[in-house]
């Protein structure tokens, strides 16, 4: 929304893990440089850190530095006993044992007798729990004696624990003295430090594209941005995030104190005084929400303007009486403009109705195929899936063609290119219409059809061991997401690709499997910008909202 006002190509400061906007503090890079001396030596290696501190950014630096020869078991979730940690351990990497009759004992016996067989292939396992200070002291001493597991010249399994500064009180403990003995690196994230913070600020808004407009955040700001977040990365997002729309609502290109205060009081969930009742009060209100309004038709034109996607037509929200089809004669001489959101076409065949919403779809997404998008083994994928609810709309998170019964019972096809929690905007004619989420629910049937950038050659979900082109493309992708000049594996689905894979279904709140199914791979192509996604319009509904 605010981007192009600020110079930016893409949003600086989400809140999402991001391996292009990496800042690797002198502070981090020592806490890097603890813990792969700690994964040479053996043993345990222990992060810690307060939330929002960047742990996963360590960690995810010190996995990438992992040779190809490496077997990692992440644990996301610890929060189990020991057989079942022990479980989850062996699953993750590929052990087998008896899923029904297998003890704690058979568990260990299976995990050392995996680790031997690696160690002879050369080979190293790492264990990674995250979280790790929800581990009961009962499952902290079962995985210490994971540690006994040993050659006589080397550990087999390399543990790392991260956490919150909680482990470190919990592996204070008398009782755990024997494992933290054991802990061979431990490094504690602290925040960045002003200098720092400067170096963090300006770092992202350079890899947003920030060039020769000036810097929207001046020094005395970024001191109190410090003050304020404590240096915590993630309090700095949500801040410059905030601070970033308030200046661009009031037209300024520089953030100053009375926008930092509106912002930090949003943020700090603090109400504003309300200004005494009063005449120009109430004049001061009115020119407030005109402000608004015009603002929010003017973003809306902009943005589609400078995408060069259809015109956008406000048009107030339908009625479930406007859903009539419309083939009488009287009616077809009207305008487009004046056209119900959601009329049923006058074809009585709904194949017809649904190829003119498909043709209107590739058009709005300029997809370069135009002549047999669907074609098998082609550039897209075109799929046909039956939802049920909003929530499933908004994880897909693309524009799709939804099947519609109109109140004659008829089937019709309406075109989604956005949405939020009140409003759904569909393209009619050519034109962005905004209709009202309830009006349009009733009449959705669930059926749902959408087109996605496929990887060459993928038939089927990629695992560990498969090879081919979609391997191949996939590789590239994570190596274009994490800016590496190569990447991980070539057109073998190595462990290092699989643990990447991982790591990226994790951040997204996907199934950490390392699996690359379609939904993983739609949501890297999300990520990388190869798929459009649906057009955010929930600031937009927000501020309608705040104005009335």
């Amino acid at each position: 929304m605010y981007q192009k006002f600020f110079g930016l190509n893409e949003q600086a400061f989400s809140i999402a893990v991001n391996p292009r906007y990496l800042y690797m503090s002198d502070h981090h890079r020592e806490a890097l440089a603890h813990l792969v001396y700690g994964i040479r030596v053996g043993g345990f290696v222990l992060l810690t850190g307060e939330v929002g501190t960047g742990k996963t950014t360590i960690i995810r630096c010190l996995l990438e530095q992992l040779p190809d020869t490496t077997d990692i078991a992440i644990v996301m979730n610890p929060m189990a006993s020991a057989p079942e940690l022990l479980t989850i351990i062996c699953d993750e990497l590929g052990v087998a044992y008896n899923t029904g009759t297998a003890t704690t004992n058979d568990l260990v016996n299976a995990l050392h007798q995996y680790l031997l067989l690696c160690h002879e292939q050369g080979r190293k396992t790492v264990l990674l729990i995250d979280e790790a200070q929800l581990l009961t002291p009962d499952v902290l001493e079962q995985i210490r004696l994971l540690t006994n597991l040993e050659t006589t010249t080397e550990k087999l399994l390399q543990i790392i624990l991260v956490g919150q500064p909680e482990l470190k009180e919990l592996l204070a403990r008398p009782s755990l003295r024997q494992l933290s003995q054991r802990i061979t690196a431990r490094f504690h994230l602290h925040a960045l430090s002003l200098a720092d913070t400067h170096a963090y600020i300006g770092h992202r808004l350079a890899v947003a594209g920030l060039d020769s407009q000036p810097n929207p955040f001046p020094s005395d700001i970024i001191k109190r941005i410090h003050e304020f977040s404590g240096g915590v990365p993630r309090l700095i997002n949500i801040l410059c995030e905030r601070l970033l729309l308030g200046a661009y609502g009031r037209n300024q290109r520089v953030v100053d104190r009375a926008i930092f205060q509106q912002a930090v009081d949003e943020v700090a969930g603090k109400a504003l005084p309300a200004p005494a009742p009063s005449v120009s009060y109430s004049a001061w209100r009115l020119g407030l929400i005109g402000g608004l309004i015009i603002l929010l038709v003017g973003m809306v034109f902009l943005s589609y303007l400078t995408q060069s996607t259809p015109e956008v037509i406000m048009a107030a929200p339908i009625s479930a009486a406007d859903h009539q089809d419309q083939s009488g004669g009287d009616n077809r001489g009207s305008a487009a403009a004046n056209e119900p959101a959601l009329t049923a076409r006058p074809a009585s065949i709904g194949e017809r109705d649904f190829l003119r919403a498909q043709a209107q779809l590739v058009k709005y997404l300029a997809l370069a195929d135009t002549t047999d998008v669907c074609a098998i083994n082609g550039i897209y994928a075109c799929e046909q899936v039956q939802l049920a609810t909003w929530d499933d709309l908004k994880a897909l998170n693309r524009p799709a063609i939804l099947g519609l019964i109109n109140a004659d019972k008829k089937l019709m096809f309406s075109t989604l290119v956005g949405l939020d929690e009140h409003q759904a905007w569909i393209l009619v004619d050519g034109a962005v219409r905004m209709v009202a989420w309830e009006t349009l629910a009733p009449l959705w049937d669930g059926s749902t059809f959408f087109i996605w950038v496929r990887p060459p050659g993928f038939v089927r979900p990629l695992t560990q061991g498969d090879r081919g082109p979609a391997v191949a493309w996939l590789a590239q992708q994570f190596a274009t997401l994490d800016q590496q000049p190569l990447p991980l594996a070539r057109d073998i689905y190595t462990a290092a690709l699989k643990t990447r894979v991982e790591i990226f279904q994790a951040q997204h709140n996907l199934t950490a499997d390392g699996i690359a199914g379609a939904q993983t791979l739609r949501k890297l192509n999300e990520v990388l910008g190869l798929d459009q996604t649906l057009m955010e319009v929930g600031s937009a509904t927000k501020l309608t909202v705040e104005a009335d």
